[in-house]
């Protein structure tokens, strides 16, 4: 089954989220809970630590439902240490994730921020060999990549021939406002790159992630344009993946809950359920 469009969180363990999205004394395992709501998930684990174990992708694929898209991330090792000149240890990762071929949206390829136009021949080569059966979606963060010249064509262009998305990274909610002594808004801003956005799908598969402020009328009122958008992509036979995060992802479950209902009223869309967390305590 292939939805209209696919919504995720940044990960799906995470203890904060107890007596929210999960009861207040949910067990660790908590993935068959997340995927009861949301249909993907970033897969932010694997940049840090590559490959999990074979018996975890086994749990993993046992728990998700078979509608459910997990979208990893590359290893940082492959992405930053190696910069993609070892691309045997790409396809080592992706052999990996076998068990869970059916259930992978695009795999992501979060470049480090010095990755610039000279190195584009890398990232070629590593999309010419990726496997036609298996989406992919590109963040760049280097700044010629968004100043609409040479360097950001040429790219584009190169995610247009090998039908790789680009990930359009929102940063306009957190930096918004000044932090103000919130902790949590302070570090989304030290963590998050500056960036213009760039709205265009270079792939099937458009990615959005929508890095929120603390303050949810801030994150509604930059979320509106992208209405439209994504109605028109749906409308184009396109299927976007979109991220909701907060600046501490506290709120992060309510505020995609709250964007996906908002979006809902301008395209079809299958309806959330309940949070398993809210539900017992409405029965408690």
């Amino acid at each position: 089954m292939t939805l209209p469009l696919y919504l995720g969180l940044p990960m799906w363990a995470n203890q904060d989220w107890q007596g929210s999205l999960y009861a207040r004394h949910a067990k660790s395992d908590l993935l068959s809970d997340y995927a009861s709501v949301f249909s993907s998930v970033e897969g932010n684990t694997t940049f840090y630590s590559g490959a999990p174990k074979a018996e975890t992708i086994a749990a993993w694929a046992r728990q998700a439902p078979a509608h459910f898209r997990f979208c990893f991330k590359l290893p940082a090792s492959v992405t930053h240490d190696q910069r993609l000149t070892n691309l045997d240890d790409v396809w080592g990762f992706l052999t990996a994730l076998t068990p869970l071929h059916d259930r992978l949206g695009p795999t992501m390829v979060q470049l480090p921020r010095d990755f610039g136009p000279n190195e584009l021949p890398q990232l070629e080569a590593l999309l010419k060999g990726w496997p036609g059966h298996l989406p992919c979606a590109v963040e760049v963060r280097h700044p010629d990549f968004f100043h609409k010249g040479a360097a950001e064509k040429a790219l584009n262009q190169l995610l247009i021939t090998y039908c790789a998305n680009r990930v359009m990274l929102d940063v306009r909610p957190v930096f918004s406002t000044p932090a103000n002594g919130h902790l949590g808004l302070a570090h989304a801003q030290q963590e998050k790159p500056k960036l213009p956005l760039h709205v265009l799908s270079t792939g099937n598969f458009p990615v959005i992630r929508f890095i929120g402020h603390i303050d949810k009328t801030i994150n509604t009122g930059y979320f509106a344009p992208w209405k439209a958008q994504l109605k028109l992509w749906i409308s184009q036979g396109k299927t976007p993946f979109l991220f909701v995060h907060t600046a501490d992802n506290l709120e992060s479950p309510d505020m995609a809950r709250t964007l996906y209902n908002a979006l809902g009223e301008l395209t079809c869309l299958p309806p959330l359920n309940a949070f398993p967390g809210e539900t017992q305590n409405q029965l408690f």
